[in-house]
């Protein structure tokens, strides 16, 4: 009859689209929210007195020693809680050795003490524990007959990081993938006095081919060239397969056995799964990187005016975030946390 409703069996019941109408809404029933609290800047340092564009990282720049402290004193004025240093080590400073990993005036040590002066404690400084930037051939680990040694490479990452403990950071990040490094380092760091020293382990990272905008911007892409002629052709020997999932999760738990304070999954937008597997798991801090090679892609589909890099920056993270991750390393931490600020 005109005017009666329908019989109750014609609608359903529930209707999921009516939480989806308001942006207000949205927003209450949110089951993931990203903060400027969960982000981590990623920063190259160099040394010269200028800023240098990365080519394959759009908006992206290796930093002198003064941009880089500006950078700082910018992540704590917009609440992110830290930065992760990466430096760009000259090539006469590249040794078979890596001596100059432990040199407490090299370019990491000299950039931390002038971010301390700067900052304090005002935002945590997270340095790279590896050998890539200082060896001759490019590799996170010492090279004898074609082989990356795992014993001889973990003495010198000890004293890596016992240099850049000197020099001030708040957290070392071993991300050279030799085995019982975390334990060997954290020991280091004991018998020293260096107890409040953190160690966020690179425990699962992955031989991945996003990496490459990362290796042009340090400058280790050519001397992984001179690698390969020693007969390593890429890392597949000490990164992991990226067909492994229940790997990661021993690689986790060797890594807390051993003293890791938090861990690292790599690169974040391939690996959401392990990201959810090892946070459930071990119920431990977990951080995720969203490496260069995902920054690039955003960057340059948004060159081309195929997405928007604002909405995909915000999305890709979001869902690392909501894969299980506690903080994401990403290049884009700056304009995120500023439209993380917009919104309120």
């Amino acid at each position: 009859m005109t005017g009666q409703p329908p019989p109750a069996a014609a609608f359903p019941a529930t209707r999921l689209r009516r939480t989806r109408q308001h942006d207000w809404l949205r927003r209450l029933v949110a089951e993931t929210t990203l903060t400027t609290n969960d982000l981590i800047w990623p920063l190259f340092v160099h040394d010269g007195g200028l800023a240098v564009p990365v080519a394959a990282m759009p908006q992206v720049d290796r930093l002198p020693i003064e941009g880089l402290v500006r950078a700082a004193a910018e992540a704590a004025a917009l609440g992110i809680p830290a930065i992760a240093l990466f430096p760009v080590v000259e090539a006469q400073r590249k040794s078979d050795d890596a001596a100059h990993a432990f040199d407490d005036d090299n370019l990491a040590c000299r950039a931390v003490r002038a971010i301390r002066r700067e900052t304090g404690d005002a935002v945590g400084i997270i340095c790279d524990v590896a050998l890539d930037p200082y060896t001759s051939h490019g590799h996170d680990g010492l090279l004898h007959d074609g082989t990356i040694v795992n014993d001889q490479t973990v003495e010198v990452l000890c004293q890596q990081s016992l240099s850049l403990a000197r020099a001030g950071c708040h957290i070392v990040a071993p991300s050279d993938m030799m085995d019982g490094r975390v334990g060997a380092i954290r020991g280091a760091l004991d018998r020293f006095g260096r107890q409040d020293v953190c160690i966020l382990s690179y425990a699962a990272k992955y031989a991945s081919a996003f990496y490459g905008p990362f290796r042009d911007a340090l400058g280790s892409s050519a001397s992984l060239g001179a690698g390969a002629a020693r007969g390593v052709t890429d890392k597949k020997t000490y990164q992991m397969d990226i067909a492994n999932s229940d790997e990661s999760l021993r690689e986790v738990a060797l890594d807390l056995a051993e003293g890791a304070d938090m861990v690292m999954v790599k690169p974040a937008g391939t690996a959401l799964d392990i990201i959810h597997r090892v946070k459930h798991t071990f119920g431990v801090p977990t951080l995720a990187y969203q490496v260069s090679g995902e920054y690039s892609m955003i960057r340059a589909a948004a060159n081309n005016g195929w997405i928007d890099a604002s909405q995909a920056a915000m999305e890709s993270v979001l869902v690392i975030k909501r894969a299980g991750a506690d903080a994401i390393l990403t290049y884009f931490a700056p304009q995120l946390a500023r439209a993380l600020a917009v919104r309120g």
